[in-house]
């Protein structure tokens, strides 16, 4: 956003500004202060120096108020691992009966079942779903591969395949998508690993607890 000459925002001026202070804090109190100052003027406290004591005080007022605070910002409550894995379970279901409608060479349609069987046993309720509200990164990666990576794939492939038959001679598009499902099912075999060894070493750890507080009895 630009700014005028003098570091004023466009469409301020001297009239915002004044407007602005007229109803800011540090106005307020010293007007407060002028105000007690004119009191010790009819009390006849102030004297002949009862423009400067009037000045003196707002002046003071103004200097001990507090400065105008601009608020923070307020976010959205960012949904818990849980909400968001209930997420990725529907989507799961849309993705499955977006696979149903499109045939694929028996290859790439072998190596989808693998991944999608896969997928299905860490999105069931079970002691994977339970590991994986404990692990953002994890949900964040099956989201991925529920929601973008693997509709992706399909839809490209069915839209090239098209385009191979209208002009032969490329390579064949199956291979491409093999190859794709191939890596995702590395990717959710990785994460499944991930979530056996962080179950291994909570074992571990608790035996160690044990043996610690058999040996310190």
């Amino acid at each position: 956003m630009g700014t005028s000459r003098n570091g004023a925002a466009p469409g301020g001026g001297a009239p915002g500004r004044v407007a602005a202070y007229l109803g800011s804090r540090k106005n307020i109190a010293g007007c407060v202060g002028g105000l007690t100052g004119l009191a010790l003027t009819f009390t006849h406290l102030a004297g002949t120096y009862w423009p400067a004591v009037v000045a003196a005080l707002y002046a003071a007022g103004a200097l001990i108020a507090p400065p105008e605070r601009t608020p923070a910002p307020g976010f959205p409550a960012l949904p818990d691992a849980s909400s968001r894995l209930d997420a990725v379970r529907e989507g799961f279901g849309t993705l499955r009966e977006y696979l149903d409608t499109v045939e694929l060479p028996p290859a790439a349609s072998g190596r989808l079942t693998e991944l999608m069987e896969l997928l299905d046993g860490l999105l069931a309720p079970g002691w994977a779903s339970g590991a994986l509200t404990t692990d953002p990164e994890g949900v964040h990666a099956l989201s991925r591969t529920v929601h973008q990576d693997i509709p992706e794939a399909v839809d490209t492939f069915v839209r090239t395949r098209w385009w191979t038959r209208v002009a032969p001679g490329a390579e064949p598009p199956e291979r491409q998508l093999e190859h794709q499902l191939s890596l995702l099912h590395r990717e959710a075999t990785a994460l499944a690993a991930a979530l056996r060894e962080t179950e291994a070493r909570r074992q571990q750890s608790h035996t160690r607890h044990l043996e610690d507080r058999g040996r310190g009895g």
